[in-house]
């Protein structure tokens, strides 16, 4: 069996094998779990939520949303267990870039919404729901660069 070198534990000052090092103080098992806690710094503020910006976009988003379902009154969808009232705003492409853009929101009562949201690839092919990643076509890549923009 390998025995540990002794040193000098700065808690007690005997000879014996060091458990921790802290800070360039050597310390034995038993000195280390009586020495205090720690106590590191805390985060003085919590995080936020939410930025501001997103927080104005969020109260812009509830003013409009509600103008648009007055607006648009019915459902659209009218799926198997369609209550036919709008409820709910679906956004069609996501609600990233196009989280204010109207031409994106759909009209749904909840049921409907709920049935577009677990069933994405049939939504899409239904039309009610449209691709979140734009696509690059093949001719872009083909296009000759001008040599200035090479650098």
């Amino acid at each position: 069996m390998i025995t540990p070198k002794l040193k000098k534990c700065a808690g007690c000052g005997e000879d014996k094998s060091i458990w921790k090092n802290y800070l360039g103080e050597k310390f034995c098992k038993d000195c280390w779990y009586k020495k205090e806690p720690i106590n590191h710094p805390k985060q003085k503020t919590p995080l936020k939520g939410k930025s501001d910006k997103r927080d104005v976009l969020d109260q812009l988003y509830s003013k409009v949303r509600k103008e648009f379902l007055i607006k648009n009154p019915y459902c659209r969808a009218k799926l198997q267990g369609c209550s036919a009232i709008a409820t709910d705003v679906h956004h069609k492409k996501g609600r990233g870039l196009y989280y204010l853009d109207q031409n994106t929101w759909l009209p749904l009562c909840r049921a409907c919404h709920q049935w577009i949201e677990l069933h994405p690839n049939d939504a899409k092919a239904m039309g009610f729901s449209d691709e979140r990643l734009t696509t690059i076509k093949k001719s872009d890549y083909d296009k000759p660069q001008d040599e200035t923009e090479v650098l």
